[in-house]
Parts: C-alpha cells; structure tokens; sequence
C-alpha cells in the first residue's frame, strides 16, 4: 500500500486473489486438523491424508491406484504407501482388473464401507448443524464452487 492507504489499481484488482488466498489457509488448516480426528475415527491407526481415498472410493468406486493417484494429484509412490496402509489396516481390498491384468482395482472391504459410512452420517450431521442458518441452495453453490476450483486446480 502507499502511504495513502489507497490500493493502487494492480494492488485492488489482486484482492479477490488475496482474500482467496486468507480464506483457503485458514480452511485447509481446519480440514487437516478435522481429517485427522475423522481418520482416527474410522481407525485409530489411519494417516489423516488416507480419508479423501475412503471418501472417493465411496463415493466413485473401484479404481486403480495410478487414477486415485492422479485424481489427488500425488505421485505413484505416495499413493502406493497410503493404499499398502489402507490394505494392512483391512480398509480396503485389491483385485484384479479385467481390462489389465498386470493393474489392480482397489475397493472399500465391507468392513471398511462400515467403518467410513459411520463416520460419514457423523460428519454429515455436523455440517448439517453447523450450517443450519445457511440456505440449501447457498450451501450448493458452495459444493459447485468449489468443485470448479479443484477442477481449476488440478488441471
């Protein structure tokens, strides 16, 4: 800022990314913290990062570990580590896929569907709480925007 404490034009037209910016750190910092407590509660020994793969293999079904890797966005590596964690832990299962048989699929064992389906109707019921004064459609469009931001994002 100048000494004026009137935003130069590049500086006011960079606010809407700064803003961006603040509201995204203080959120990423609260879902890490939230993801941890709900992976413990699926099972005291899973990683916090190891819920979004419960979340998306809910939510999308069996995949390969090179899609989920690339879906998050991590390498082959990482991904494999997450899912060896998964599979000692009984969360999840592999086998093998049809169209390749040199890959696996992996999917939720029933076990693991109980376990993350538990917990999901608890965080489900907490947004629901925490949110009560939001309209329905407000909290869409929130889902909506920031699905365009993960897909502007990771492309």
């Amino acid at each position: 800022m100048h000494q004026t404490d009137t935003p130069s034009p590049a500086e006011g037209e960079d606010q809407p990314f700064l803003a961006l910016e603040r509201e995204l750190s203080v959120f990423l910092r609260r879902a890490r913290a939230t993801s941890g407590e709900m992976a413990r509660e699926v099972h005291p020994e899973l990683e916090p990062a190891a819920y979004g793969l419960l979340v998306r293999l809910a939510d999308a079904g069996r995949q390969r570990a090179t899609d989920l890797a690339g879906y998050f966005g991590v390498g082959k590596a990482t991904m494999s580590r997450q899912l060896r964690a998964l599979d000692e832990l009984g969360l999840v299962t592999r086998s093998p896929d049809p169209a390749d048989g040199r890959a696996s699929l992996i999917d939720l064992t029933e076990e693991g569907r109980a376990r993350f389906a538990r917990v999901r109707e608890a965080r489900r019921g907490e947004y629901v709480r925490r949110l009560e004064g939001w309209d329905r459609g407000e909290i869409g469009e929130l889902a909506r925007l920031l699905h365009q931001l993960n897909v502007s994002l990771g492309g």
